[in-house]
């Protein structure tokens, strides 16, 4: 690629932070719509009589654009409709106004995205064209993430904010606002963006025909960059995640980012779903060869044996993956990992487990153990939670019922080995976290006391220092001293060559003690002993690498259980009722849901865009709240046993007199509500 691509995210990069604005843009646009959707005004829903009685004169659906002056007409010819039509003005504009900016700003989205491919296409961006930023890494995922985001906001429209609310905001909006009079407002557009399409989010509800794609078809997009962008995802590892998963059998979980992007953009080119069996039978052997149910963006999941059972292709491919045969050898293996790894984790929180050698001796084992709990922990809880199933499909119940009885499935175990690893988790990164803060004066403190040995030794055979039967050796001084030499030359900056050498310093001092005899004097090989140790450390410390966080980062990611952790609300309060130390280690389970708010942050962090503040204080405002909710418990269970010490000194203790006949000693003494107290 062209030297322009250099860095694709520098500020002044113009292609590159263009997008970048786009994608942050995506991402707040849909926190707001989370956001407003928790304040829907209730009358918006004409639900019960009462407001239907009431207001139904005064809201209207979208026909009213069939003939506004009949509409206007009628509310005229009565004045009590007047008044609540203006009070019911003046209590709405403000919240209709919010709502229809945030409807505004999907258009704009898309519009957005338009432009800046047909700017692409054109050549205003010197020496880019759509191929090239296809080639670069971030351009590559930035266009797969521009497309992917739009998806998710049509489909959380849907999913919050009910069609025939957003025809009725839209409308009063419509009429109460300027926008009548205004000539060049856009609202035609938006309204034919987010007309009702019918869906329901009502368990229940029957699924529109060519729902959603036709709704994704609303506004027309560029052919060629949907199959360009379909294609990426298809073949590559666009987010280098398989790096933080070597072993195969995590392969699905590494790329499941991809796969729910996949999943949503593959709504722009139903085709492949409908009829492409070689496309559809490759992506799920890729993404969904053991899995079906995922998360599309912040916690709101998906099964796949329900959204794919319209389309000829996807659900003939899907049908290898939901095989009974296959679901029941997918939960087994769950089991007995899940059984593995939990008994592994729990002897590494043992007491003085984790000590720092311990630690840099076993990364490779302690990762790997991360792996299997974060993955395990993942599959289940997908796979067993009550949102991906609706209990009306016979198909889906059945396969619930399968996978419930094949992984042993307990979900207070399950819960169990979260919290151990999120603990487990927590303590590791701590721990990295300080090691690599000292990491660099502690290698130069090992290479300086190991360098010092090899001098003083150096010293002990040239006879000038007197030890115990060692005779004057001139070639082993000179070569004492070329081996301290040596040992200060290392240079920390070049970690590879450093560990290199190190090791073969290690080597040369194994030798030298075989091949000159020198086991027979203790000191010596005490001096020879020390200095191997210090060169031991030296690799461990040097192998301290920031890396290893990374891969910690990204294997422990729980933001798939954004919103599945409330099913588990109720176990936690009762763990906490139990034992109230429990709430440390729901602190790291806290603190592993709080890295979910890296996803939707990390494109507005990187275009420095003013939304930052109000998208974390959504998504942390949401922890909070719910962590607030599970430990409501601890106020709960102080004031039950506040009001049992209450109880038992006002009415089960008495007093014990000034003066007391030491017979009656032990009435008075009443042990049994003390000891309770």
């Amino acid at each position: 690629p062209s030297s322009t691509m250099v860095d694709f995210l520098a500020e002044n990069n113009l292609c590159g932070q263009a997008i970048l604005r786009i994608v942050s843009c995506g991402n707040a646009i849909i926190a707001e719509l989370l956001r407003l959707s928790e304040f829907i005004p209730g009358v918006f829903r004409l639900k019960d009589k009462a407001d239907q009685q009431k207001y139904g004169d005064i809201i209207f659906d979208f026909s009213y654009f069939k003939g506004p002056e009949a509409c206007e007409g009628k509310l005229e010819a009565k004045p009590e409709l007047l008044d609540l039509d203006e009070e019911f003005r003046e209590n709405n504009i403000e919240i209709l106004t919010r709502f229809y900016l945030a409807f505004q700003s999907v258009h704009k989205y898309i519009v957005d995205l338009s432009r800046y491919l047909d700017d692409l296409n054109e050549g205003i961006y010197i020496q880019q064209t759509l191929e090239t930023v296809l080639l670069n890494e971030d351009g590559k995922q930035l266009l797969c993430e521009a497309l992917y985001l739009y998806g998710v906001m049509l489909l959380v429209i849907d999913q919050k904010i009910e069609g025939e609310v957003r025809e009725r905001m839209l409308v009063s909006y419509y009429r109460y606002s300027a926008a009548r009079s205004s000539a060049d407002s856009n609202l035609d557009d938006i309204c034919k963006l987010l007309r009702s399409t019918g869906y329901s989010s009502q368990p229940g509800a029957k699924r529109p025909p060519n729902y959603p794609e036709s709704y994704f078809s609303r506004v027309p997009i560029s052919e060629t960059f949907i199959s360009m962008v379909i294609g990426r995802l298809r073949s590559d590892d666009i987010y280098n995640q398989v790096s933080a998963y070597p072993l195969p059998e995590h392969r699905s979980t590494a790329l499941a980012t991809q796969a729910a992007m996949l999943y949503v953009i593959l709504y722009f080119d139903p085709s492949i779903l409908h009829t492409q069996q070689a496309k559809m039978r490759e992506i799920v052997d890729k993404y969904f060869p053991d899995n079906w149910v995922i998360s599309i963006y912040m916690g709101i999941t998906v099964n796949l044996a329900e959204a794919w059972e319209p389309y000829k292709a996807a659900k003939t491919a899907l049908n290898y993956t939901l095989d009974l045969s296959n679901v029941k050898e997918q939960a087994s293996r769950y089991a007995a990992v899940t059984e593995r790894v939990h008994t592994q984790v729990q002897q590494f929180l043992k007491e003085g487990c984790l000590r720092e050698e311990l630690v840099l001796d076993n990364i490779p084992k302690l990762l790997n153990c991360l792996r299997d709990c974060n993955v395990a922990i993942r599959w289940l809880m997908l796979h067993t939670a009550d949102t991906a199933c609706d209990p009306n499909n016979k198909r889906l119940r059945q396969i619930k019922d399968q996978i419930l009885a094949d992984s042993r499935y307990n979900s207070r175990i399950l819960f169990q080995l979260l919290l151990d690893t999120a603990q487990f988790e927590f303590i590791l990164k701590e721990m990295f976290k300080q090691m690599l803060s000292e990491k660099q004066a502690k290698w130069e403190n090992y290479k300086k006391e190991g360098s010092e040995r090899m001098t003083e030794l150096a010293d002990v055979f040239s006879g000038v220092k007197p030890l115990t039967r060692v005779e004057k050796n001139e070639n082993l001084q000179a070569w004492f001293r070329e081996i301290s030499k040596q040992i200060m030359s290392l240079n920390y900056d070049d970690s590879t060559a450093a560990g290199r050498k190190t090791v073969q310093l290690i080597q040369a001092l194994e030798e030298v003690q075989e091949f000159h005899q020198l086991e027979s004097n203790l000191q010596v090989c005490q001096f020879l002993a020390d200095t191997r140790k210090f060169l031991h450390q030296m690799i461990r410390t040097i192998n301290i690498k920031e890396e290893v966080l990374i891969t910690m980062q990204i294997v422990g990611d729980l933001s798939y259980a954004w919103q599945l952790i409330d099913s588990f609300t109720s176990i936690m309060q009762e763990s906490i009722r139990v034992s109230p130390s429990m709430v440390t280690k729901l602190r790291a389970t806290f603190l592993k849901l709080a890295s979910a708010l890296d996803l939707p942050l990390l494109r507005i962090n990187q275009a420095n865009s003013p939304d930052l503040l109000s998208v974390s204080q959504y998504y942390s405002g949401e922890l909070v709240s719910y962590v607030r909710k599970v430990l409501q418990i601890i106020p709960e269970s102080m004031f039950t046993s506040l009001l049992k010490i209450i109880k038992l000194q006002t009415h089960d203790i008495i007093e014990v007199p000034t003066r007391l006949d030491k017979d009656k000693l032990r009435d008075y003494a009443q042990l049994g509500p003390r000891y309770e107290v």
